[in-house]
C-alpha cells in the first residue's frame, strides 16, 4: 500500500488517511502484525521552563511533579464544576514537558497555559507546525522499532529519545506492544518508509479508531459533551490522580468518588448492520420516546461488525429496548 491510494479522512481528523482502500484488513493487521497510522493531525505543544513539573502539577488532574526523564501519562483540564475541558498526552523529556492534544485544540491549550502561568519559570509554545505524532500498533511493534534503528521504551513505559530529535513512548493501550512516536514533522514522511520498509503496514486512522472503540477508550469531542465528568469516561487513575493537592474541579472528582456513582457511563453500542452509514456522533439514543444518552464514534469494525462507544444514563441497563433513528440497539455494559 501506498500513500497515494490513501483515502483522506475528513471533518475533525482532515489532513490523514482514513484507509488504504480495505479498512477492516487494516484493522486486522493491528492485532497480528503492526501496523503505522499517521497522527499527524494531533497538535503538539511544549512546556520548557525550571518550574514546569509543579506548574503543570498545580492546573491540571494528573500527579506531574514527580516525572522524571522519559515518564509520559494523561491528564485533563477541569471546569471549576469539574467538567472535563481539555484532554492532554503527558510525556517529560529532556527538561520539557511535551504535550499532544486533539486537533485544533493548541490554540485553547496555549491560551489556558498562559493565563495560568502568573510569574512561574515557563514557556509553553504551540509546535503543531513543526512536530507530528504516529503510532505504531500491533504485536510485532517491538521488532519492527528495532528493525528500523528506534528506541523501544523500556518495561516500565517509559519513553525514549530519538536520535536527530523526537522520542518514542508506549501507548497505554490497546496493549504493550503499541507506541507513539513524535518525530519532526518534516521527517515524518520518511519515518513512515523506513518502518514499512522493515515490515510495518500502512494503516488509516479508521484502524486505530476501531481499535479504540473496541477498547472502550474516550475521546474528548466525541465521547465528551460540556457537561462530562471524568468518572462518567473511565478517566479516573488513567487521566485523574486521587491523591494528589488541589486543583481546579477537584471538589466535584471527590464528591463522586467518595458519595456516590456518576449519573452517566460509558458503554460500547451495537448497532443496526441494515445500513453501511453509521449515525453521526452525538445522536440521540432514546428508549421509550426518551433520550437517555447520546452517540460518540461509530464505525465497522473487523470482527465486531458496526460498533459505537455512547455516553448513557447510568439507570439504563443492557437489557432495555433503546434505538438510535428508530433502529434497534444493543448495549455492552462492562
Amino acid at each position: 500500500m501506498t500513500t497515494e491510494l490513501a483515502v483522506p479522512a475528513t471533518g475533525r481528523d482532515a489532513g490523514v488517511p482514513w484507509h488504504f482502500g480495505d479498512p477492516l484488513r487494516e484493522q486486522r493487521l493491528l492485532t497480528t502484525g503492526a501496523g503505522i497510522v499517521d497522527r499527524s493531525n494531533r497538535d503538539v505543544l511544549i512546556v520548557p521552563g525550571q518550574d514546569r513539573l509543579g506548574w503543570l502539577h498545580s492546573i491540571s488532574s494528573q500527579h506531574l511533579s514527580s516525572l522524571t526523564d522519559g515518564d509520559a501519562t494523561e491528564a485533563l483540564v477541569l471546569s471549576p464544576n469539574g467538567h472535563v475541558e481539555q484532554h492532554w498526552q503527558v510525556t517529560e523529556l529532556d527538561s520539557t514537558v511535551w504535550i499532544d492534544t486533539e486537533p485544533g485544540r493548541a490554540a485553547e491549550v496555549l491560551a489556558y497555559l498562559q493565563k495560568m502561568q502568573f510569574m512561574k519559570r515557563v514557556e509553553p509554545a504551540d509546535v503543531s507546525a513543526l512536530w507530528a505524532v504516529l503510532s505504531l500498533v500491533g504485536p510485532a511493534t517491538p521488532t519492527v522499532l528495532a528493525l528500523a534503528g528506534l528506541p523501544t521504551p523500556d518495561q516500565s513505559g517509559r519513553a525514549a529519545a530519538i536520535d536527530g530529535g523526537g522520542f518514542v513512548r508506549r501507548m497505554s493501550w490497546p496493549g504493550p506492544d503499541a507506541a507513539d512516536i513524535v518525530v519532526p514533522r518534516a521527517r515524518a514522511a520518511g519515518v513512515i518508509a523506513a518502518l514499512v520498509e522493515v515490515g510495518a503496514h500502512r494503516a488509516g486512522l479508521w484502524a486505530f479508531e476501531a481499535l479504540r472503540v473496541e477498547a472502550r477508550r474516550p475521546r474528548l469531542g466525541l465521547e465528551t459533551d460540556h457537561r462530562t465528568i471524568p468518572h462518567e469516561v473511565g478517566w479516573i487513575g488513567s487521566a485523574v490522580h486521587l491523591d494528589k493537592g488541589c486543583y481546579r474541579g477537584q471538589e466535584t472528582v471527590a464528591r463522586v468518588q467518595n458519595l456516590g456513582k456518576p449519573p452517566r457511563r460509558l458503554v460500547l453500542i451495537h448497532l443496526s448492520g441494515e445500513s453501511d452509514t453509521l449515525p453521526e456522533p452525538g445522536t440521540p439514543i432514546e428508549l421509550n420516546g426518551r433520550t437517555v444518552g447520546f452517540l460518540g464514534t461509530a464505525l465497522h469494525h473487523f470482527d465486531l461488525g458496526p460498533i459505537a462507544l455512547a455516553v448513557v444514563k447510568r439507570t439504563l441497563s443492557a437489557d432495555d429496548p433503546a434505538s438510535i433513528t428508530g433502529q434497534p440497539v444493543r448495549i455492552d455494559i462492562a
